[in-house]
């Protein structure tokens, strides 16, 4: 499921807790329904949206309070519990920070209150993108040195990538790919800012003992921020690191996890327009 999903999910779910059965939202629920632990939802959500999860989930509850004050004879009493509030005098402070009136004046014929309308995820996004969990797992593959200053990686990468076609680095790596789905991956080393150069490997996973010329890497058990690229390569996985770097680490500035970043190459014909390749970030899942 796509983070946009989970997060209208997550919503539906808060909008259901609080108009039909009335109980509490459940941190545990809704870090089932994240795929990660409720803190790091929160941190998420607040990226996202530019409001923390607990003042969304305020805000809806002083909305639909205010309905109940206009469209019903209710107590104030009877929805200061509906909605969570330990007393009358908390509701009514909260109440008033939000509104701007008492409870008893909302009800008045006059009176105009404030709406916090419930929020829907976006639908579409420039790159869809997930957070996963995963097991450690073992790459093997063949490594160099790319110069990334002024931007040289973007030709420097699709340069060994044919080097290692031509002299058949590939097929063989290939031949040892045991991973679930098969593909290959390029892996985003040691990167030395005095020189300016990254390690890069292109690499399957395997469980073959790797042969002479050949590296592995044990990559950890971490969080990971998944990212689709669809098209030809390398264009398509160039776009998305072009989008990583310039708007999407901009909004969503996670810790980066000590691990590698890594594409990933699905199987099938890499030039066509719905080829799959991906790139994953390594994040610190905040406790």
């Amino acid at each position: 499921m796509e983070w946009t999903d989970k997060l209208q999910a997550i919503i539906d779910y808060v909008e259901n807790h609080l108009q039909r059965t009335e109980e509490p939202v459940n941190p545990d629920e809704i870090s089932r329904l994240a795929g990660c632990s409720y803190s790091f939802f929160q941190k998420v959500f607040s990226y996202m949206n530019g409001i923390s999860f607990a003042d969304y989930i305020r805000f809806r509850k002083l909305t639909l309070a205010g309905y109940d004050l206009k469209s019903t004879q209710s107590k104030v009493v009877d929805i200061s519990y509906k909605y969570g509030y330990e007393s009358p005098t908390s509701f009514t402070k909260a109440f008033k920070q939000f509104h701007g009136i008492s409870p008893a004046q909302s009800r008045n014929e006059d009176a105009q209150l404030k709406v916090f309308p419930k929020m829907k995820a976006a639908v579409t996004r420039q790159y869809s993108w997930r957070l996963i969990s995963g097991a450690p797992f073992r790459l093997v593959g063949r490594r160099t040195k790319i110069n990334c200053s002024n931007g040289q990686q973007y030709s420097k990468v699709p340069e060994f990538w044919s080097k290692c076609q031509k002299d058949g680095t590939i097929a063989e790596l290939l031949a040892m790919d045991n991973g679930n789905p098969k593909g290959l991956y390029g892996l985003f080393g040691y990167f030395d800012e005095a020189s300016e150069t990254s390690d890069y490997m292109i690499a399957v996973e395997s469980t073959q003992q790797a042969d002479d010329g050949y590296n592995e890497i044990l990559i950890p058990d971490t969080t990971w921020a998944v990212f689709d690229c669809r098209g030809a390569v390398p264009q398509a996985i160039q776009d998305g690191w072009k989008y990583l770097t310039e708007e999407w680490l901009l909004k969503y500035p996670f810790r980066h996890a000590d691990c590698p970043e890594l594409e990933w190459y699905s199987e099938g014909n890499n030039y066509d327009e719905n080829y799959l390749s991906q790139i994953w970030i390594p994040i610190i899942e905040e406790k």
